[in-house]
């Protein structure tokens, strides 16, 4: 029981060393990758399903621990303030932001531009009208109009 103990702290020691080393590459954010994410647009509200990878030497202690230090971490990645989580897995989550858009009002709307804490390898931002894909990118620029059905 000991030996078992000693071994687990062995393992969390040395993915605290880890943890840096991943933080150093602009994918990666602590111990999540992003590998896609699409932004759906509706009216003043955008969801957001976001599809990643957890390292692997972390995904235990997620399962032991729980998914709310996951889920602080995906709400940095976005950097959208009064984000909502919705749902989150091992591996994906949906994520709400209510006024998110600008109302002009008579059905027209602005999306933003926006940063993003790392890089985006598949970003996909979806209106009514128009959807836009984006590579490895960390900004969506010069923001979207789109009107409401």
């Amino acid at each position: 029981m000991m030996r078992v103990r000693a071994i687990a702290v062995l393992c969390l020691i040395i993915m605290c060393m880890a943890m840096p080393v991943l933080a150093a590459n602009d994918e990666w954010y602590s111990y999540i990758k992003i590998n896609d994410m699409t932004i759906i647009l509706e009216k003043d509200q955008a969801n957001i399903k976001v599809n990643y990878t957890i390292d692997p030497g972390t995904q235990l202690i997620v399962y032991l621990l729980g998914k709310q230090d996951l889920k602080n971490k995906l709400l940095k990645v976005l950097n959208y303030e009064d984000a909502t989580v919705k749902n989150v897995e091992m591996n994906s989550a949906e994520i709400q932001i209510n006024d998110i858009s600008y109302d002009y009002g008579k059905g027209i709307y602005w999306f933003p531009e926006h940063e993003f804490n790392v890089v985006i390898p598949n970003l996909r931002v979806v209106s009514p009208q128009v959807s836009r894909e984006y590579r490895n990118t960390k900004k969506f620029s010069d923001g979207m109009g789109f009107f409401d059905r």
